[in-house]
């Protein structure tokens, strides 16, 4: 520093730069990470989980049915206001025929992949009825854009359909013992809606589409039948 300026102004600027040094820069994540997170429709282009790679197993197919389910906030808004409904029959028919026709392909027993998808269909109405009896209470909550279903939304829940039986295929090894399994699918989940930020409402609807995961007895060889109870969840 130049010895013309005064000491005293010396003094201050040594100070404010040793302060510099020591105090820590905020990054956007860590920012972003201490504000209470609720998923909103058209808002998860920038959520963790879409940007993390996917684990292997079980960890990795909850996180590809969190990524499907969070996509049903952006179905909720396309639909509310419209004269489109929660439920359409019609769109899940053909969606669980192509469903069975990619699980021989990806090796699964199609009432294996029919069964998995019939639960990610129902938790995404549950969130969709959930979002719209909340918008309809706080109107301030309601989504500033509606997206386009056939052109924006859907796309995106078809790309996801074959990675999701492909994981579930991968994760066959994990999903058998049901004890074991359902041990690893809740530290799964627990994790992932951690990461996600997940409100109540998203919290109940994976757990929902979680629940045929796991597989419970043993396959008589002779008649194809499963032994014991059905899947937990």
């Amino acid at each position: 520093m130049p010895q013309h300026v005064p000491v005293r102004v010396r003094r201050h600027a040594a100070a404010v730069i040793a302060v510099s040094l020591v105090t820590p820069v905020l990054c956007p994540a860590h920012a972003a990470a201490t504000v209470p997170h609720a998923p909103l429709a058209l808002s998860h282009e920038a959520n963790p989980v879409r940007h993390t790679s996917l684990g292997s197993g079980l960890s990795g197919l909850v996180e590809l049915v969190v990524e499907r389910l969070l996509l049903a906030d952006a179905v909720a808004a396309a639909k509310f206001g419209g004269t489109s409904p929660v439920a359409d029959p019609e769109r899940e028919r053909a969606l669980l025929g192509k469903v069975a026709t990619l699980s021989a392909r990806t090796g699964l027993p199609a009432e294996t992949g029919v069964r998995f998808f019939r639960a990610q269909i129902e938790a995404s109405k549950v969130v969709q009825r959930g979002l719209h009896a909340r918008w309809r209470a706080h109107p301030e909550l309601r989504p500033r854009e509606r997206p386009d279903l056939a052109s924006e939304v859907r796309p995106r829940l078809d790309r996801l359909t074959p990675r999701l039986l492909r994981q579930l295929k991968e994760a066959e090894p994990g999903r058998s013992g049901p004890g074991r399994c359902q041990a690893r699918l809740t530290a799964a989940r627990l994790a992932a809606q951690t990461r996600a930020r997940l409100d109540k409402l998203h919290r109940d609807a994976l757990r929902s589409a979680l629940t045929p995961v796991c597989r419970v007895g043993a396959v008589d060889h002779r008649s194809g039948a499963v032994k014991g109870s059905g899947p937990v969840g």
